[in-house]
């Protein structure tokens, strides 16, 4: 059983918060993404398809409101040469956090969505 399975739910309060930023199919797993996002610290592993995954240790700033940003800081193999920041409004940062535990729950596997590492490495702008 992996870490995330571990992550007790979020107080009602801190919940009620956050619930108007997601359509209600992310309700449900919102109180564990909001307990992960309060602990400010991650380790998964980078799943890389027909290669070994790359371990990496995610940490970021925690604050209370949705519409705070929050600095999350992502580092590779222990390396700091693999070493990537990102800012973003603590809401769709714990929205990346609902998905990775929706995520992990069918793969077993502990890795942010393709989504968050094309904003991760800005390939969208």
């Amino acid at each position: 059983m992996s870490s995330i399975e571990k992550i007790p739910a979020a107080s009602k309060a801190d919940t009620l918060m956050y619930n108007p930023y997601y359509g209600k199919e992310l309700h449900e797993t919102l109180p564990y993404a909001l307990s992960l996002y309060q602990q400010g610290y991650l380790e998964g592993e980078r799943v890389i398809e027909g290669q070994t995954n790359i371990p990496f240790v995610a940490t970021w700033y925690v604050s209370r409101l949705p519409d705070e940003k929050t600095r999350c800081r992502i580092q590779f193999q222990g390396s700091a040469d693999l070493s990537y920041e990102i800012n973003l409004e603590n809401s769709e940062f714990v929205e990346y956090l609902i998905l990775l535990i929706k995520n992990s729950k069918k793969t077993r596997q502990v890795d942010f969505s393709q989504k968050f590492y094309r904003k991760l490495l800005r390939l969208d702008e």
